[in-house]
């Protein structure tokens, strides 16, 4: 007779559950940032582009009824200009930012809520700079790094509270309320440190880190964030820093499969490649006298129904008025007839015939 294994003589094979064949997806895979704020540099263009036209289409038609034949002396911006006059107010950020001492987490995520609002609205409608220090001012709630409404506005020349507070609520909406960012700056910190464990990395990795972090930096200035995964864009500055090293901290990341940022690893150098090229040509500040020109232009093609006490501000608050009187009026009148019936509360439920009602019946012992 053949004596049955005790538990503790149990293999460990017969203890330990099967392992799952499924490869798990990486955390930033399930983020807002991945599944709706990624796009091709053919999207981005094209998104800019309609939300142009059709910024154009308004305020010309708006020109047109207060006046007719006064759109034509007008030239408005183009996608380009727009997108030029956004990209100096990323600038602004950072320069507010070493005033008032922000960590990189709130100027990185500021950088992204000012270009992210503007995939949804134009320049033309909301000029960059209230929408910029409205922007940084919500990075500093969102990444847990808050200052007094008072003391933003009092070091910043000529800003009142209203300027921020007025805007914040459709900042919020038009980042769909989506507040956290996945940042390149963070994947820098953490390729690094792993970094060290290269048998050719230097003792000291510091003039690394902040050689590459300027180079992060200068890809704030681009579209890169919104093409590419943070891993990417890190690897490209360390890169950008260190050649040989990016090589071979990526070579034993990835020896075989997919990479840490989701390409294959053939793909993966053509990628680097692509933003180290678009960091080195784009991510540079616009030349201030072409931004001044776009500037001026934008005073006489700005839409006149966000221009306080404009004809057209003031014909735009009527029938805002108008339409909110209505309804105050319908609500107004559906609570005096829920009186009239005897239910002031509206909670009353419709009554229904007897006969209608279905009653299961109760089980019997």
């Amino acid at each position: 007779m053949i004596a049955k294994p005790s538990p503790s003589t149990t293999t460990t094979a017969n203890r330990l559950p099967a392992a799952d064949p499924t490869p798990k997806r990486p955390l930033y895979e399930a983020s807002t940032q991945f599944r709706n704020w990624r796009f091709s540099p053919e999207q981005l263009s094209n998104l800019r582009l309609t939300l142009n036209e059709a910024a154009v289409a308004v305020i010309r038609n708006t020109l047109e009824n207060e006046k007719p034949g006064s759109s034509l002396d007008v030239s408005f911006l183009s996608a380009e200009e727009e997108h030029l006059l956004v990209k100096l107010y990323v600038t602004k950020i950072a320069q507010l930012c070493s005033l008032f001492r922000f960590p990189e987490e709130v100027e990185a995520t500021a950088v992204t809520y000012l270009k992210r609002f503007y995939l949804k609205n134009t320049v033309m409608d909301w000029h960059p700079k209230n929408v910029m220090l409205t922007a940084l001012f919500l990075a500093t709630k969102t990444t847990n790094n808050p200052i007094s409404l008072e003391t933003y506005t009092t070091h910043i020349p000529k800003t009142a509270p209203s300027d921020v507070l007025d805007l914040e609520f459709l900042v919020a909406q038009s980042l769909g309320f989506e507040f956290a960012v996945w940042h390149s700056h963070r994947a820098l910190w953490g390729m690094t440190l792993d970094m060290q464990t290269l048998p050719e990395c230097p003792a000291d990795t510091r003039p690394i880190y902040e050689l590459a972090l300027n180079h992060v930096r200068s890809s704030r200035l681009t579209d890169a964030e919104l093409i590419y995964t943070p891993s990417q864009i890190a690897l490209a500055a360390l890169s950008l820093a260190t050649p040989e090293l990016a090589s071979q901290w990526s070579a034993s990341k990835t020896p075989s499969g997919p990479s840490p940022s989701g390409q294959s690893v053939e793909m993966l150098p053509g990628v680097t490649e692509a933003i180290k090229t678009l960091i080195t040509t784009a991510g540079h500040p616009p030349q201030v006298e072409a931004v001044r020109e776009v500037d001026r232009r934008l005073k006489l093609c700005k839409n006149p129904e966000k221009i306080v006490g404009s004809h057209a501000y003031l014909a735009k608050k009527a029938e805002e008025e108008r339409v909110a009187e209505a309804k105050r009026n319908k609500k107004a009148s559906e609570a005096q007839q829920a009186m009239a019936d005897g239910d002031p509360f509206g909670t009353e439920l419709p009554k229904v015939p007897m006969g209608l009602v279905d009653y299961e019946d109760e089980d019997e012992d």
